[in-house]
């Protein structure tokens, strides 16, 4: 009943719905690209999938965050954010149907992670927008709950996404020509998406200041833009220690993520049984969402009880205990009971730092430090692909 009573007053604000909205319809067409397009590279059942390959394919997910990530604060600042998304949404749908066309003809070659990077580096701008838009649609007090209802909502949205894409691939098989339609099916989400961005009026989403330099100029400028938003990030130490701690968080989520998938894909199932590899992944990735979900209700209740930084180092020590008690082992009931408690601390963590940044840092810096957030959250989740790639076996 509390929970409701609190509901209440952010489920009235009518831009927040439309925001919400927004970002629920794009992750789930994120779930359907990025499922198609990883069972399409890492399950392909004529060969085994190297620790290199599943490095590189984790890789190309992240590193256009980390290349953008420094300008797309620089062009949030001075861009509508409000364009931003709807623009955003019609580039990824033109990119990814040009994947679909790559992967129904069987091309894996430059092109194709030419076309893949594109549209994941589009989705950096999209994703920074809706973060540094969301102060303007929710009053201060109730940011903490907004962070876990939409952030958690979206994450939901892409599992059932993904379980959607990774159904459709089992459905369809080798056939590359329909796998290519389910990858083309994603363009009709991000369509959506920027059709319910456009009813927001221009100025809505901010920044609230105009810009004082001209564009050009403001790009050949990134690393002093970076550098002010640093200096900025380093004067507030609540949101220092907060992406210190996201960022050794994600590099050790990186190295379990990327374990994970070498055991389902040639441990526990053998290097081809495909289909039983992408049921297992499964299990993982839906234990891992119901932990994220679990957190969203926990974390609002907890950080008012322990206070945010608390509850970040609670978070941290349960993700260290579940890796060594669930994961040595190597068995597979117990890695999906540990990707719960995984989920359970990673939004534990991200929904604490989100609203930290919000909360703690000027809004004309909002935007750059959101893009040095999201270049820690992904440069080190490439850092941990590339050890992995250098030390783990293929069997995981």
């Amino acid at each position: 009943m509390r929970r409701t009573a609190a509901l209440a007053p952010l489920l009235a604000e009518r831009g927040f719905l439309r925001l919400y909205g927004v970002r629920v319809t794009s992750a789930a067409a994120d779930g359907i690209f990025q499922a198609a397009l990883a069972s399409y590279v890492l399950f392909n059942p004529e060969r085994a999938t190297t620790p290199a390959e599943a490095a590189a394919a984790l890789a190309a997910l992240a590193l256009p965050y980390s290349l953008v990530g420094p300008f797309a604060g620089v062009f949030l600042d001075r861009w509508k954010r409000q364009r931003v998304l709807v623009a955003a949404q019609l580039v990824k749908t033109f990119l990814v149907v040009g994947v679909a066309v790559l992967v129904g003809s069987h091309r894996e070659n430059v092109a194709f992670l030419a076309v893949t990077i594109g549209a994941l580096s589009v989705n950096r701008f999209f994703l920074s927008a809706l973060s540094a838009a969301l102060p303007h649609v929710v009053p201060s007090p109730a940011l903490v709950l907004a962070n876990a209802v939409s952030t958690t909502s979206g994450t939901i949205a892409t599992l059932i996404g993904a379980a959607i894409g990774g159904g459709l691939r089992i459905a369809v098989g080798a056939d590359v020509t329909r796998l290519g339609a389910v990858v083309a099916l994603a363009g009709v989400g991000y369509l959506g998406s920027s059709a319910i961005a456009a009813g927001f009026g221009r100025e809505t989403l901010g920044p609230d200041a105009p810009a004082t330099s001209r564009l050009w100029g403001a790009v050949r400028t990134v690393v002093l833009g970076l550098a002010g938003a640093l200096r900025h990030i380093a004067g507030r130490r609540r949101v220092a220690a907060g992406l210190g701690a996201v960022a050794l968080h994600r590099f050790c989520f990186g190295i379990a993520t990327l374990t994970i998938v070498l055991l389902e894909r040639n441990y526990f199932s053998g290097t081809h049984d495909v289909t039983q590899g992408l049921f297992g992944l499964g299990s993982v990735v839906a234990a891992s969402g119901l932990g994220i979900v679990t957190s969203a209700f926990a974390t609002p209740r907890a950080t008012r009880r322990l206070g945010k930084t608390r509850w970040i180092t609670v978070m941290l020590l349960a993700a260290g205990v579940a890796v060594a008690v669930f994961g040595l082992p190597f068995q597979r009931i117990l890695v999906v009971a540990g990707a719960f408690v995984l989920g359970f601390s990673a939004q534990g963590v991200k929904i604490t730092v989100d609203t930290i940044v919000q909360e703690d840092v000027a809004d004309n810096f909002r935007g750059r430090a959101f893009s040095v957030y999201d270049m820690l959250y992904n440069a080190t989740y490439v850092a941990a692909a590339a050890v992995c790639a250098a030390v783990v076996p293929t069997s995981g």
